[in-house]
């Protein structure tokens, strides 16, 4: 069976993370975007991160970091994978991850007008300018910088992008089967969808999040690749 990896973002507290990974979860994120309602200190989360088992992913969320921001947050929170929100170039991503010894993941905001073709190179200027580049998050496009909590026009993803590109954007415990069935992305990315407010993660609802997704999971045929699966 084909297995979507789930990352759940935003988290604050010990027993959400231990949620997360009761629940089978392959990552979990942090933001350390000060401005972000459900920003921690990387003190802190290195705190959390002492808890996590071998090969679940803690991931940074950064908007428009410095070189010395990534770096010192990395040292004192020694994340496995980045993620770039702000405004950054490909030239930028790469400075940034090079300088912290770290891939990295793009935020892209869907737009109402954004078309495949400008995914598609989108994609591919990341991933020429740095070997460190692990892929596209997509999300949905608001004026604010971070997640939107709002569901983006998933046929916009073309079929050859879908199964590298991690789908985020108003995903929720109610529209995860049909999203994932949808688009068959690589992986998906919740935040406020498991919340009972800003930073406080559900237990429950990230439970029934993972298991719709899982649900998807079994829908695709025995031997089958999510490749071109979307429409």
């Amino acid at each position: 069976m084909h297995r979507t990896r789930i990352k759940i973002c935003g988290l604050t507290r010990a027993q959400d993370v231990a949620a997360a990974v009761q629940a089978g979860a392959d990552a979990i994120g942090f933001v350390f975007y000060p401005k972000s309602p459900r920003y921690v200190e990387p003190q802190r989360a290195a705190e959390l991160m002492r808890a996590l088992p071998p090969f679940v992913t803690a991931t940074g969320l950064f908007v428009n970091a410095t070189v010395e921001e990534v770096n010192e947050t990395v040292r004192t929170a020694p994340v496995g994978l980045l993620q770039f929100h702000g405004d950054e170039t490909p030239e930028q991503c790469a400075t940034l991850a090079f300088a912290a010894a770290r891939p990295f993941i793009r935020a892209f905001r869907v737009k109402p007008d954004t078309t495949p073709d400008e995914l598609l190179e989108y994609e591919a200027a990341y991933r020429a300018a740095s070997p460190l580049f692990a892929g596209l998050l997509l999300d949905t496009y608001v004026d604010a910088y971070g997640g939107a909590g709002k569901v983006f026009d998933w046929s916009l993803i073309p079929n050859a992008l879908a199964p590298r590109v991690v789908l985020s954007g108003g995903l929720s415990v109610q529209n995860a089967t049909g999203a994932v069935e949808r688009v068959r992305p690589f992986a998906v990315d919740i935040s406020s969808g498991v919340e009972e407010a800003k930073g406080i993660k559900d237990a429950r609802k990230i439970a029934d999040f993972i298991a719709a997704v899982r649900a998807a999971d079994a829908t695709l045929p025995m031997g089958h690749t999510n490749e071109g699966s979307s429409s």
